[in-house]
């Protein structure tokens, strides 16, 4: 019998998504840190919208045969995961000076229960008991691998609880937006879905770059900047949302939130070797936890797409 981990890739797509994401905020964004969070999001959603529209021009029928309840759900992951989300989280770094990675893996790791529960409520998503005990497993691993031992925030940490409290909202926001992809995947293909997310996301960004003010700092942009911009949209912002769209489509908004931990998994290795953080023994332990419950999760999920057609709940 065909093992159907190999035969389905929609999981992989996910976990390297979430991968291009880690390399994201460790490697990229830190050089935008002297520019307006909203003019960052603004320029990176709409530099996306701008480079797919050559490629999605003829494909605009696809768009009217979706539904009203279609539409609103990717005004709602342009709102929540473009923008709210996307600009909670970018200001949460900025609090830390991207130091302190606990405030990302933060947001990793809050992030599936609120999806899951969001899932479940908008989606009727149901999983089975050895879901759930991976996706608990999977969170405590990510725990131990961000803090090992050590209680999150510390009191002496500057800016550390605001930064805390963004996070939170940011793990809220994308895990919303997570549901609501799904929702929009059901009767649109990922890469006009792709298109979506950027197009209405830079529509959004231009009323609030407009109302902030913002606009006129866009000739702080240096050269080198430029650059950073165009790697983030042909990595972990365009192509990672291809990619991640094309995993969700097949799997369960639940599962994929899962996947996802992929993220903070990148983060900390690449903080090791970029920064010189040296893991502990709890955290190496943690890191090991958590990639094996995501290879289980993925697992999980590829059998149930072989062996299931079950489509997915519509919004009511």
């Amino acid at each position: 019998m065909k093992n159907p981990f190999h035969a389905d890739k929609a999981p992989l797509a996910v976990i390297f998504a979430a991968m291009l994401w880690g390399l994201d905020g460790i490697v990229f964004r830190p050089f935008l840190y002297n520019l307006p969070v909203s003019l960052v999001v603004f320029i990176e959603t709409a530099l996306v919208a701008v480079l797919m529209t050559p490629v999605i021009i003829n494909s605009t029928s696809l768009f009217r045969s979706m539904g009203r309840k279609d539409w609103i759900a990717f005004i709602g992951v342009a709102f929540f995961g473009g923008v709210l989300g996307t600009m909670l989280i970018t200001k949460a770094l900025f609090y830390v000076d991207y130091i302190n990675l606990s405030i990302v893996i933060l947001l990793q790791k809050l992030q599936p229960v609120f999806a899951i529960l969001f899932a479940v409520i908008i989606l009727k998503e149901k999983q089975g008991l050895t879901f759930y005990l991976w996706a608990a497993i999977s969170v405590i691993g990510s725990y131990f691998m961000t803090f090992g031992l050590n209680f999150p925030v510390s009191p002496n940490s500057r800016n550390l609880i605001p930064a805390a409290l963004l996070a939170i909202g940011a793990a809220m926001a994308f895990a919303l937006s997570t549901v609501l992809s799904k929702r929009g995947l059901r009767n649109i293909d990922f890469l006009p879905a792709t298109y979506l997310r950027f197009s209405i996301s830079a529509l959004l960004m231009t009323v609030i770059v407009a109302s902030t003010g913002n606009y006129s700092q866009i000739y702080q942009v240096t050269l080198e900047q430029v650059g950073v911009f165009l790697l983030i949209a042909f990595s972990s912002g365009g192509v990672a949302i291809m990619l991640y769209y094309y995993g969700l489509k097949q799997v369960p908004a639940s599962v994929s939130t899962i996947l996802e931990l992929a993220f903070p998994l990148t983060a900390i290795i690449l903080e090791y070797f970029i920064r010189d953080h040296i893991f502990s023994p709890v955290q190496w332990a943690g890191s090991m936890i958590l990639l094996f419950s995501i290879i289980r999760i993925s697992r999980i999920s590829a059998s149930s797409v072989i062996l299931s057609k079950t489509p997915v709940t519509p919004l009511n």
